[in-house]
């Protein structure tokens, strides 16, 4: 159950990928601390229906032109956007050379490639192109990219989506240089293990392990030996994140990727 802890009342926020998983989570901790929500996604949620200030719009946000409507849309009905949170991501587990031999499925091709970075990349740049047009004529604003741990170190059985990720953190250092001039922050976010969402699927962990030489039937994760904290992280802890930077609390933070990740990426 989420609480009011910081005051977002009188903001209009924008999370891409809003439907499910991490992104529904942020939805419903900015919607409960006073934000105006709207949640973009290829696919609607229903229990986002009749939600205190949840809206709910469909969009792909790897076509521009279908960014670029929505954001008019939603300028033409709330006047003014505040936040925008680029969180739509997908994942393929795939190794760059498939050196076991016997699952070629899990190694990348040109349509894993696209099938990534048009979502992962291409998608937070329109995203935050049409979205920073409207905070320039503000004067205000915070985009808030999602990076990864995986961006940051590379990630075995992930290159592609390693490389997708650390684009967003240099995206974010740049912007953020770009923008500061009109009062607008631009921050990333990098995760690292968490516990499991609709984007970590059986399917995706299936594939994960294989592509590091594991038996998918025979995990186990001794959290301990990987993570000084001893645990994964939740997805409320990086949606209370999510809502702390979006807040006027976090009016210094510009140019920067914060790790969340129990101090893995540390060590």
């Amino acid at each position: 159950m989420t609480q009011q802890w910081v005051n977002l009342e009188g903001k209009v926020a924008i999370v891409t990928g809003g439907s499910m998983g991490l992104g529904e989570a942020m939805v419903n901790e900015l919607a409960a601390n006073g934000a105006q929500v709207i949640s973009l996604d290829v696919a609607a949620n229903d229990a986002h229906k009749n939600q205190a200030n949840v809206a709910t719009m469909t969009c792909d946000v790897s076509h521009q032109k279908e960014v670029t409507a929505v954001v008019k849309q939603i300028v033409d009905q709330y006047g003014h956007i505040d936040v925008l949170v680029n969180n739509a991501g997908v994942s393929r587990p795939r190794m760059l050379v498939d050196y076991y031999g016997t699952h070629p499925e899990y190694e990348l091709s040109e349509d894993d490639f696209d099938f990534m970075t048009n979502i992962n990349q291409k998608g937070v740049v329109f995203c935050a192109q049409a979205v920073a047009r409207v905070m320039i004529k503000q004067k205000a604003g915070v985009i808030i990219n999602m990076s990864s741990e995986a961006g940051l170190e590379g990630s075995k059985g992930q290159s592609c989506y390693s490389g997708n990720k650390a684009a967003v953190a240099v995206y974010t250092k740049a912007w953020a240089k770009e923008l500061g001039q009109f009062n607008i922050r631009v921050v990333a976010v990098a995760p690292g293990v968490n516990e499991r969402t609709p984007m970590n699927n059986d399917a995706a962990f299936k594939a994960l392990a294989y592509t590091r030489g594991q038996d998918p039937n025979n995990i186990s994760s001794d959290y301990k030996a990987i993570i000084p904290l001893g645990r994964p992280g939740k997805i409320s802890e990086i949606a209370d994140l999510i809502t702390y930077l979006s807040s006027d609390h976090a009016s210094y933070i510009s140019g920067t990727t914060i790790n969340i990740t129990g101090a893995k990426s540390t060590r």
